[in-house]
């Protein structure tokens, strides 16, 4: 078989890149690992997705059914509980073999979208010592128990990050009838956003402890405490600061890894402030024909965003291959990443969407975008988060000449 696209995963990205470029006449094949379309929204049973993009707020199952229903109207064939083994390129695109109930597939295409979402950091990407126990879980792990299987993964939790799934569950398993003995944050401010540290902790009284860790964990078969320890301004542990909490269940918020396994293994080139790939405007990467879009290209705060870069993937993938020429967009301040960090001037460029972090807490700040030193774009902040993702979207058409473009963060 061959298609014009294939999209692999079947998250929001996925299922936004899949939809617009079949309504824009390509063949495309969707290919997802799990029984089901929606990816982690599935389990996200908490409302506040598609403010942005439909003005309401719904639950993550009823955002992901708003895309499943479109894609239902379209072309586009699913294949699921399906595993990608091998892609490599080829004479005319890219060949792509995978596994699924009926056995091995080898299909070719024009075309790829990677919309293989993130993975949560585990106690051994952290470094947590101790005892093998259980009650040990990453917080998507504890979602899936509690809204999907209706498990409660414990009684008496500490929860470690304060990123929004920690958040999220912190108030969860409160409402489930845990005891959440607190939240614990090796940072000196929180990682999640201002709102889910209101609606999620201050409503429900939940202590948040900022510039501690979890050091140590004990248990022979359960979990029974866990060793907190102060952390300094590098979040190394301070001697002498330990203490121990009794609980029977850890959660582990801390930290989203973009999934690019595939991308590795095609030699696309990975932006290591990102850990996704380097794409311009359309969200192409580096490689011809392979695009990246959603969590696998940059972790993401809203998934209206996530459908937003899913889309302009899918649109792109299937028009007509030209010669691209890309410029780098670089960037100076206290910027933590830009994404796009190329842009293809040999595309449109008039309504270019732009994603960016501040690399620190900061208070008014004017965000600048020069071509050849003309000012091209300004914005004033009056505080920026580096948990809260910003969007902007620039007109370089208004540029006399597309070389050197610079994103600057600096004090207003």
């Amino acid at each position: 078989m061959r298609y014009d696209t294939v999209v692999i995963g079947g998250g929001p990205a996925g299922l936004a890149a899949a939809i617009k470029a079949s309504e824009n006449g390509g063949s495309v094949l969707l290919i997802e690992r799990e029984a089901r379309l929606g990816g982690i929204l599935k389990q996200c049973i908490h409302d506040g997705f598609g403010v942005v993009r439909f003005g309401e707020k719904l639950s993550g199952p009823e955002y992901a059914d708003r895309f499943i229903k479109e894609l239902r109207r379209t072309n586009v064939q699913v294949s699921l509980f399906s595993f990608v083994t091998d892609t490599h390129k080829c004479d005319d695109g890219y060949s792509i073999t995978y596994v699924c109930r009926d056995g091995m597939h080898t299909v070719q295409c024009s075309s790829i979208v990677l919309a293989t979402g993130c993975r949560e950091r585990t106690r051994n990407n952290i470094y947590i010592h101790g005892d093998r126990c259980a009650g040990i879980y990453t917080a998507g792990a504890a979602q899936n128990l509690v809204n999907i299987m209706g498990v409660m993964p414990g009684k008496n939790v500490v929860i470690l990050g304060s990123g929004d799934i920690g958040l999220i569950m912190a108030r969860r398993l409160t409402l489930e009838g845990a005891k959440v003995l607190g939240v614990y944050e090796a940072k000196s401010s929180p990682s999640g956003l201002t709102r889910n540290i209101h609606q999620c902790l201050r409503d429900f009284d939940i202590p948040l402890y900022l510039s501690k860790t979890v050091t140590r964990v004990f248990g022979t078969t359960r979990l029974e405490k866990v060793e907190i320890s102060d952390v300094d301004e590098k979040m190394r542990p301070l001697a002498g600061s330990e203490q121990l909490v009794d609980c029977d269940c850890l959660v582990l918020a801390v930290g989203l890894i973009p999934e690019n396994e595939i991308a590795r293994d095609m030699l696309v080139p990975l932006d290591p402030k990102t850990k996704g790939a380097y794409v311009d405007q359309n969200c192409q990467t580096k490689t011809d024909g392979v695009y990246a879009c959603g969590n696998a290209l940059h972790v993401n705060d809203l998934v209206d965003y996530v459908s937003e870069s899913g889309e302009t993937a899918g649109i792109d993938c299937v028009k007509p291959a030209h010669k691209r020429k890309l410029i780098q967009i670089n960037t100076e301040g206290k910027l933590l990443y830009v994404v796009p960090q190329l842009l293809d001037v040999n595309s449109d460029v008039s309504r270019v969407v732009m994603y960016f972090r501040a690399s620190e807490e900061l208070s008014a700040q004017r965000l600048t975008i020069t071509a050849d030193g003309q000012t091209i774009f300004t914005k004033v902040y009056n505080k920026l988060l580096p948990p809260e993702m910003e969007r902007i979207t620039v007109d370089f058409t208004q540029a006399a000449s597309l070389r050197d473009l610079t994103v600057k963060l600096e004090d207003k």
